[in-house]
């Protein structure tokens, strides 16, 4: 299937400075961080060429990025408020902000592993006590498991990952509802993550948190910044509930202040104006899970993973590969592909996340390179 965004060579990829690109060396092919190997949305381009032009490098002005914000999650048939939205730097400073208006010291903080490291890093600096829940073996939602937590453990704060990275999975209508109803019912309110959000492949709906009316005390955090690879542009927004002006009054007055004009500025016309592109990144990203299926059956059948519904990150289980329990160390010292190691993301020993965002010619060459290296090994 020809694509028509991830279409950029290795050559012009090695041009970039993001970590991505510096942090390993240059016989390493970098299939880790959360950055993907696109050209920007046309609209974007046009914005930061405008910027520069016109030196526009001030304070920002939030409300229109808000506004657009909002009118994506009317599309995803949720009406957010926008008396209870407030702009932050980025989606973990905002995700910060929510656990800390909504719990106190040493408040229990429910996450749902395996989950994004700085989730765990997040809810140890704000001084919380950190409560690990398994996801299922599907890796999705367990409610029952986190009914049970939340029993023992006592009111507090659920951050989730929706769509969940890193597997992928994106939860159901039903499947938030029950969590939401738990939640409800235990004193325990909601921060949800939801990034990811645009990036819902074909197969799989995205339901937002605040869609529900059992969850109208939480809040959710949103950024433009991955569906638009915007990562270096830096802003996002907290939307709160319709039950949760009490958290947003205790949010840090100054939070508006904390976000990048460039990075609302470029945000915002991705939201107006790059939905073209996005459709075609999506479609990009739906072969290239198709592809990345073929490969691992043809090159390492011994991995096995659930393809995901969302986002394009594979999390990828190799413990029949006996590489230990960081497998991504073999394959960065050996194959010389960096993937994402899975141990930190708690519930992750045997697993490495792979980010298949980039060409077809780069995502086979680093599968191959995998295979190579474990028959390297068995010889």
């Amino acid at each position: 299937m020809e694509r028509r965004v991830l279409t950029l060579d290795e050559a012009a990829l090695r041009r970039r400075t993001s970590i991505k690109w510096r942090l390993h060396g240059p016989d390493v092919l970098p299939l880790w961080v959360a950055e993907m190997d696109a050209v920007p949305a046309p609209a974007v381009t046009d914005e930061l060429a405008r910027i520069a032009r016109d030196g526009d490098l001030g304070y920002p002005v939030t409300r229109p990025y808000t506004e657009a914000g909002a009118a994506l999650y009317a599309e995803w048939g949720t009406q957010v408020e926008i008396s209870l939205a407030r702009p932050v730097a980025d989606v973990m400073a905002g995700v910060r902000a929510g656990l800390a208006a909504l719990t106190g010291p040493d408040d229990p903080v429910y996450i749902t592993v395996p989950v994004y490291p700085p989730f765990h890093a997040v809810v140890h600096e704000l001084g919380r006590r950190l409560v690990p829940v398994p996801l299922s073996p599907a890796g999705r939602l367990d409610c029952a498991a986190l009914d049970a937590a939340f029993a023992e453990h006592g009111r507090g704060a659920l951050l989730l990952s929706n769509p969940h990275n890193p597997t992928g999975t994106v939860p159901t209508r039903e499947e938030l509802t029950q969590v939401a109803l738990a939640a409800e019912r235990r004193g325990v309110r909601i921060v949800s993550d939801e990034i990811h959000a645009p990036l819902v492949l074909p197969g799989a709906s995205f339901t937002p948190l605040l869609s529900l009316p059992e969850a109208q005390s939480g809040m959710t955090v949103f950024s433009p910044a991955k569906g638009w690879n915007l990562a270096g542009a830096k802003a996002a927004v907290i939307f709160g509930g319709s039950q949760a002006a009490d958290a947003v009054r205790a949010l840090p007055p100054g939070l508006e202040y904390t976000t990048s004009h460039v990075g609302v500025r470029l945000h915002t016309a991705a939201l107006l104006a790059g939905r073209d592109w996005l459709a075609d990144l999506v479609h990009d990203l739906d072969a290239n899970r198709t592809l990345l299926a073929q490969l691992l059956a043809e090159h390492l059948p011994d991995v096995s993973w659930l393809p995901v519904e969302a986002t394009y990150l594979a999390w990828l289980d190799c413990a029949r590969l006996d590489l230990g329990t960081d497998p991504a160390a073999h394959f960065r010292d050996v194959a010389r592909v960096a993937l994402t190691p899975g141990p930190p993301f708690g519930d992750g020993e045997g697993y490495a996340r792979l980010n298949f965002a980039t060409s077809p010619a780069i995502l086979t060459e680093a599968i191959e390179r995998m295979a190579a290296s474990l028959q390297a090994r068995r010889e």
